[in-house]
């Protein structure tokens, strides 16, 4: 009979160490929500969204009011290369916080964001968006052309004919003027004999004739008279 009135007690002990269990979860379940950290809700570009072109700010919202001390809240916004894009400092109003942007950006957008929460714990956070844009031309290589070897021309030897050296245009009257002094010397000779010839004539007919004055060479009667002396 003893035994029977232990068995339910095991089960009555299990059961009260499963009900404060389930107590204790739940109170810890109530209390962890007010002990933890804010968080970030949303973002307005969203993380990993793409858009055509930057807009002008970007917006966080956090589960609760962050602080708006200044230099609480900090911000960068860069593109792929590295390039900032806030444009100016940002602006905490209750649980949202504003960044200007400016600038033009194609690609990648990466935020990196950094606030004070309510219980005075920093909290940060990073995303990326893209940007939507004409790619930069990717570098084309250039291929140096392989220099090719270009055969020597052949010299090609032409005989060349020299022209003969032309005589002076006064040449032929050079050959001709030995002719001509000759013919002249022939002709004077040819004189002289011929007036020989004739004045030996003109001497045999008169002394054929009997006149001593012709055949001795006496003046005519045309002569002039001797001078006197």
């Amino acid at each position: 009979m003893s035994q029977t009135l232990h068995k339910p007690l095991p089960a009555r002990v299990w059961a009260f160490f499963a009900a404060l269990l389930i107590a204790s979860g739940m109170v810890l379940a109530a209390a962890s929500p007010a002990s933890a950290h804010d968080e970030l809700l949303g973002s307005d570009p969203t993380a990993d969204s793409t858009l055509e072109a930057l807009p002008a700010q970007l917006t966080l919202t956090f589960s609760a009011e962050i602080a708006d001390d200044e230099g609480a809240s900090i911000v960068e916004v860069t593109d792929a290369a590295g390039t900032s894009l806030a444009g100016g400092t940002p602006i905490v109003r209750d649980n949202v916080l504003t960044q200007p942007l400016a600038g033009d950006a194609s690609g990648a957008v990466k935020v990196l964001w950094k606030v004070v929460s309510s219980d005075g714990h920093p909290i940060s956070g990073e995303f990326t968006f893209t940007i939507e844009g004409s790619p930069a031309p990717a570098p084309t290589e250039t291929t140096i052309p392989t220099p090719t070897a270009t055969a020597a021309p052949t010299p090609t030897i032409t005989g060349t004919t020299q022209p003969l050296p032309s005589q002076p245009a006064d040449s032929s009257s050079a050959i001709l003027w030995p002719w001509i002094i000759a013919g002249v010397l022939a002709l004077a000779v040819i004189g002289a004999i011929a007036y020989l010839l004739i004045s030996r004539s003109r001497r045999e007919m008169a002394l054929a004739n009997g006149s001593p004055d012709l055949a001795a060479g006496a003046p005519g009667p045309d002569s002039e008279p001797p001078v006197e002396r």
